[in-house]
């Protein structure tokens, strides 16, 4: 294949065969650099370390300094490759075949990154950046704790005058084919561990022991139902019980401790604290027996937020239209993004390619598909500034 650095293969190619497992994604910010660099725009490398945590490296890109100022969201780090046997072919090796490229990241998401800076290149060097800025933001803490990336980078950019009017966020939203949905929000997620303590005895003398199970399936029985009835951009929130463990070893011991997790999806109907207060009151009213008590920790890296449908999203979605011929839903649907950072900053959307095989052996994309985001993203970009 001829090096062409302004065709979306030719970058996806280079920026799958950097094995940036998170958050070691310094050699995919490199391409990245390399390529935005090359067409004008001003590259600063943000290295953020919290307490206990590893270094991570991230990308602030901008071209122009007037307004409007469009930002496109993303990140280079991928998650681990799992059983490399389990692949048809090296998960780094950025294999072409059958109109696809296979590989880690080329879906979730440096296929997104890869179109962004093809349309970026054609926009600049077709002189039609004349008024406003466009840049880039892109983390290699995405895949993994979320916290030495974008939040911290938009800290920075906040403190040096790089807040943009609008971001957008390649995560692949896309359902059955490109152009079909577009994230205009998130839902909160929040993880709960419910522990019931009673009296470990033996199971011929129950008189003498107090069993904990039967209290915690009451408790998960009193918060375990429907929480509310959706809201208008928002489906239902959802509770999931993810584990249930004694650490019992014996038939004939009754335990003296069980536990539980579990984890709620919420819309915006509620806060990580009201939920945590709602299931609190919904916990002290069960009756829970003599020498029985329960502890319930919560923690939440997620708030349920929304991006109220305007001229942006109407843009975006007229350019679905116009390039393919097809009618993008609006969803908050899926897991938790980075756009949940930049919301607190400007309004984001979400849009990239189709969620088929992220995260799984032989992930991949149709190249017919990476070059229709490309004129996606050129045609939002043309038409914003």
């Amino acid at each position: 294949m001829i090096y062409n650095p302004s065709k979306p293969l030719t970058v996806l190619r280079d920026l799958i065969r950097c094995a940036s497992v998170t958050p070691n994604a310094g050699e995919a910010l490199d391409v990245v650099e390399t390529q935005l660099t090359e067409i004008g725009f001003s590259c600063t490398r943000l290295t953020f370390e919290k307490p206990g945590t590893e270094p991570v490296d991230n990308l602030f890109a901008r071209i122009g300094r007037g307004l409007p100022h469009l930002c496109f969201a993303g990140h280079v780090d991928v998650v681990p490759t799992g059983d490399e046997d389990k692949w048809s072919s090296p998960p780094f090796a950025a294999e072409v075949r059958d109109g696809m490229i296979v590989g880690r990241g080329a879906e979730d998401m440096k296929g997104a990154i890869a179109s962004a800076i093809c349309a970026a290149r054609q926009i600049v060097e077709q002189d039609k950046l004349s008024n406003g800025s466009l840049s880039f933001l892109i983390t290699g803490d995405e895949e993994g704790p979320s916290v030495n990336g974008t939040e911290p980078v938009l800290c920075w950019m906040a403190e040096h005058g790089h807040i943009p009017d609008v971001c957008i966020v390649g995560e692949p939203t896309c359902e059955k084919m490109i152009g079909d949905a577009i994230k205009i929000g998130r839902r909160g997620s929040l993880t709960g561990t419910l522990s019931v303590i009673g009296r470990q005895g033996h199971s011929a003398y129950p008189k003498k022991a107090a069993n904990p199970i039967p209290t915690l399936i009451n408790l998960l029985g009193a918060i375990n139902h429907q929480l509310d009835h959706g809201s208008a951009h928002f489906p239902e929130s959802h509770m999931e019980i993810t584990t249930i463990d004694v650490g019992n070893p014996a038939h004939n011991i009754i335990p003296g401790q069980s536990l539980a997790q579990f984890n709620i999806r919420f819309n915006d109907q509620w806060t990580a604290i009201s939920l945590e207060d709602h299931l609190r009151a919904q916990l002290e009213a069960v009756e829970i027996g003599q020498n029985i008590s329960w502890h319930l920790d919560i923690s939440s890296n997620a708030e349920a937020f929304l991006t109220e449908p305007g001229s942006f999203v109407q843009l975006l979605t007229d350019v679905i239209s116009s390039e393919l011929g097809c009618d993008a839903k609006l969803t908050t649907s899926g897991g938790t993004s980075d756009a949940r950072f930049v919301v607190q900053y400007c309004p984001v959307v979400e849009f990239g390619l189709v969620g088929r095989s992220m995260h799984q052996s032989d992930e991949y994309i149709f190249i017919e598909e990476l070059e229709s985001l490309v004129r996606i993203y050129r045609s939002v970009m043309e038409r914003y500034f």
